[in-house]
């Protein structure tokens, strides 16, 4: 649409990383007038339901990026324990699910992108997922912004690509040709009872940066080159469905792949349906050991 084009048309000249930068430091100021401040517009503006959080009152956060990346209450997200669930990484919004073909997933109508391309350009790793499943969600501003595991798994390996900051908002995706290809991204590949599957983590513009429990801030980075660590056997995280592997500080996108026939998405999963984290999103075909 003519409209998303001149309202995303800005973001291919202004400077990506430096204003990212610039919210990094932003968000971890801690003189109380600005950060409660800051943090109460937000609560009010996104109607954020903070008697969900393990911490309610907005005013013991030490800065607003603890408390955008604040814990939830234990009972706040059931995790589904059902054999051969897969479950909800995250809160968001369905950006797209089904199935990858010929390569390629559909980003939106008239885009798409390759599978090879949104995983650093690694031909083999690509393979892999080759016919596969894939979910892509989209966590706005007012969700809640730690990622969780979809089902147990043994991390293998994590890649770093930069790239550009471009929103990802819902317009965006529909403009942006390749869009989740041309963005810095972290991508983590475990071993499951499903086979290989990977955990893509996209960055966005005002992203400040991606952390993972294994290993820390990932993002930013200093030079910007394509970085891999990879995992020994015996020193490989092994974490289970529901724990929390991840965070955004500032919203993103996360996508999954799944290796092929090996599960099935619930059929009322849908572009734009939303979705909590623990809630039901697939079901194991056949499972076999990690």
């Amino acid at each position: 649409m003519l409209s998303d084009t001149l309202r995303i048309l800005p973001q291919y000249l202004i400077p990506h990383h430096a204003l990212s930068r610039l919210i990094y430091r932003l968000m971890r100021i801690r003189w109380p007038l600005f950060k409660n401040a800051l943090t109460a517009w937000f609560v009010k503006q996104y109607q954020v339901d903070m008697s969900q959080a393990k911490v309610s009152d907005i005013r013991s956060y030490r800065d607003f990026n603890q408390f955008f990346t604040r814990e939830l209450r234990a009972d706040a997200r059931p995790i589904t324990n059902t054999p051969g669930a897969i479950v909800s990484p995250v809160d968001g919004r369905v950006s797209q699910v089904g199935h990858i073909q010929h390569g390629t997933i559909i980003q939106a109508k008239r885009h798409h992108y390759s599978v090879q391309a949104l995983l650093g350009g690694d031909a083999d790793l690509a393979r892999r997922f080759e016919n596969g499943s894939v979910i892509n969600i989209y966590l706005s501003p007012s969700d809640y912004h730690r990622i969780h595991m979809p089902l147990a798994g043994e991390l293998q390996s994590m890649i770093y690509v930069p790239g550009r900051l471009f929103s990802v908002s819902p317009a965006a995706v529909r403009s942006v040709p390749r869009l989740f290809a041309r963005n810095e991204r972290v991508i983590s590949v475990f071993e499951s009872e499903l086979g290989s599957f990977a955990m893509v983590k996209v960055g966005a513009l005002f992203v400040s940066s991606i952390d993972t429990v294994w290993h820390g801030a990932v993002t930013p980075r200093r030079p910007k080159t394509l970085q891999r660590w990879d995992y020994e056997p015996g020193s490989r995280p092994q974490l289970e469905r529901g724990e929390e592997a991840a965070r955004f500080n500032m919203g993103s996108t996360v996508i999954l792949l799944f290796e092929p026939e090996q599960l099935s998405w619930q059929t009322e999963l849908a572009p734009h349906r939303p979705v909590r984290l623990g809630e039901l999103i697939g079901s194991a075909l056949q499972c076999h050991e990690p």
